[in-house]
């Protein structure tokens, strides 16, 4: 392919937007292109990485006996009123009608289409297990579309579903996925961790979160050196909660003018901050639609973990209460919250870490004021115990090493969704006994058009992008220094042809520009290995370089095409 025949925009300057690597380089290099916010044009360069990519997901899920279709972007939000997500996903969802105002969305996911699709396709067991998938734009309005591509409006996502008839079937289908994952993610060369996982909004219990370490990354890793690895929402420490057992102490009150803060109470109290019970009031957002207050005590300075509150509550959405709702409910202010005398209308957690604990202080639900020798049962009740918190980094993880934190990108996610989906859209077969059963589902998920995003986070460098030769847009660049010099153009084409003929794809740098401009644009587009042919093309050599190490060796025209064939066998190799 020659260069002067292929649109390759590439600047000197990033946007002035752009903060992550990625997007400044993939910009710069001219692989991507702004529409508007939060919504590109993938340019020939960067088309060319994503087919690849494409191929090699093609490539493994045939191997785990996945078979490829295409469902249709525009969906009928009946679909999505059927399973309860049309309210429940949020904001994030396109919504529009059609000229007959008729309700449609275009489609973030497709677990109710898929579902749909089976229930009306599948009527008995001997047809399942099933797994389908296709690879298309989804859409979901961003609120904050930013770094590039990796959080865009309209990105591209492969979207695989497993049906079964029974709980094994099901399980035999994700662990083929989650190899299949781990052999997509090897194969392009990214260095990745597989966490577990809260499944959101997609429902299900059981979940693995592919995540490519990046400082970019908006998703924090929460790992030890011993293979434990989870998302922060779902992570969890070893519990060493502490019993004591001290005499119970008469419950008083006492003033604590100008203590907001945990720290600013103890101080005031003239005790250690873990011995004061921070309460925080949500709202609650129910199956009925109603709202539900829910009060939600930590120790000390801990964290609540909301997720993990919101999962514990099988609510639909969950909101900390505003100064209003505080008054309204408990009296106080936040900073004076606290469990005495709250009425059996507002359902109070409890992290696990106050169960042992007597003689403790918590807000009086009278600002300025608080408890101490608070006791439970005695002075107030827990409705339930359990993990809340957030895991700070050095403590101990459930494996017994200290934990570690990191900043990563989501690249992929499966979930084990159960009857999730079937048991609310009616998706039934006949089981083995002639007896009506749901279908037990997966759901599979790869974000395509960021992987681009997470290899360039990871593996480019000031000058610019390093593919992987896995996924490069092209093999080999070819750049005559001269390209008015006739012999320098006949040697460039004839290794052009061997190079072809080896089945390397070759991308020539025919333009007339100066040298300079032409090695920084290569560079910038990051092909794995450039081929140099200047004034000892008449000898007959020409020079290599290793656009991932730098490094540059002379060779002869004639040992040209094996030597290209084993630099990139042997990059391969340290990939694998």
């Amino acid at each position: 392919m020659k260069q002067s025949q292929i649109l390759i925009p590439t600047k000197k300057e990033a946007p002035s937007d752009a903060e992550a690597l990625s997007h400044k380089m993939m910009a710069r290099a001219g692989y991507i292109y702004q529409v508007s916010a939060g919504v590109w044009a993938y340019l020939p360069m960067a088309y060319r990485v994503i087919r690849k990519v494409e191929n090699i997901i093609r490539d493994e899920m045939a191997k785990a006996g996945a078979v490829e279709m295409m469902m249709p972007g525009l969906l009928p939000a009946d679909l999505w009123k059927e399973s309860g997500r049309y309210e429940s996903y949020g904001p994030n969802l396109f919504k529009l009608q059609d000229r007959k105002d008729r309700e449609f969305i275009l489609g973030p996911t497709h677990e109710e289409t898929f579902t749909s699709l089976i229930r009306d396709s599948i009527k008995s067991y001997k047809k399942l297990p099933l797994v389908l998938y296709q690879m298309q734009d989804k859409y979901r309005d961003e609120d904050r579309p930013r770094f590039g591509i990796l959080r865009g409006k309209e990105f591209e996502m492969l979207d695989g579903y497993s049906f079964s008839a029974d709980q094994a079937g099901l399980d035999a289908a994700y662990d083929k996925q989650a190899i299949a994952y781990r052999n997509i993610f090897n194969r392009i060369g990214l260095e990745y961790k597989v966490i577990l996982a809260d499944s959101g909004t997609m429902g299900g219990k059981n979940s693995q979160e592919f995540s490519a370490p990046a400082a970019v990354g908006e998703d924090t890793i929460v790992y030890t050196d011993g293979g434990y690895a989870a998302n922060i929402e779902k992570a969890t420490s070893k519990f060493d909660g502490v019993q004591q057992h001290a005499a119970l102490a008469e419950l008083a009150k006492q003033a604590t003018p100008g203590a907001h803060s945990v720290d600013e109470a103890a101080e005031s109290l003239g005790i250690e901050s873990n011995q004061i019970i921070k309460a925080m009031l949500y709202m609650a957002k129910m199956a009925d639609e109603t709202f539900q207050p829910v009060l939600v005590l930590m120790r000390g300075n801990d964290e609540v973990n909301e997720t993990k509150v919101k999962n514990a509550l099988d609510c639909l959405e969950l909101e900390l209460a505003n100064d209003e709702q505080a008054k309204k409910y408990l009296g106080a202010s936040f900073g004076s919250l606290g469990p005495v005398g709250v009425g059996e209308d507002i359902k109070i957690l409890a992290d696990r870490y106050l169960e042992g604990l007597v003689n403790v202080a918590c807000g009086a639900n009278d600002d300025g004021y608080h408890y101490i020798n608070a006791n439970r049962d005695r002075d107030f009740r827990v409705d339930e115990f359990g993990d809340f918190r957030m895991v700070q980094e050095g403590e101990i993880a459930p494996d017994g090493l200290p934990i570690k934190f990191t900043k990563g990108i989501e690249i992929g996610h499966i979930f084990k969704l159960g009857t999730h989906y079937s048991k609310q859209m009616g998706a039934q077969v006949l089981d083995q006994n002639g007896r009506l059963t749901d279908v037990m589902m997966g759901s599979y998920g790869i974000g395509i058009s960021r992987l681009l995003s997470a290899v360039a986070e990871q593996q480019a460098d000031e000058n610019g992008l390093v593919w992987p030769d896995s996924i490069a847009p092209f093999d080999v660049h070819v750049i005559p220094v001269n390209a008015k010099n006739d012999d320098q153009m006949k040697v460039a084409n004839e290794i052009t042809t061997d190079l072809e003929a080896a089945g390397l794809e070759v991308l020539v740098d025919d333009r007339k520009e100066r040298a300079g401009v032409k090695f920084a644009d290569s560079d910038l587009i990051g092909l794995p290995i450039r081929v140099t042919v200047g004034k000892k093309a008449t000898e007959g050599i020409v020079e290599v370089k290793i656009r991932k190490t730098g490094e540059t060796i002379e060779v002869k025209v004639a040992e040209l095409v094996n030597t290209i064939q084993i630099l990139l066998k042997n990059n391969l190799q340290q990939a694998e």
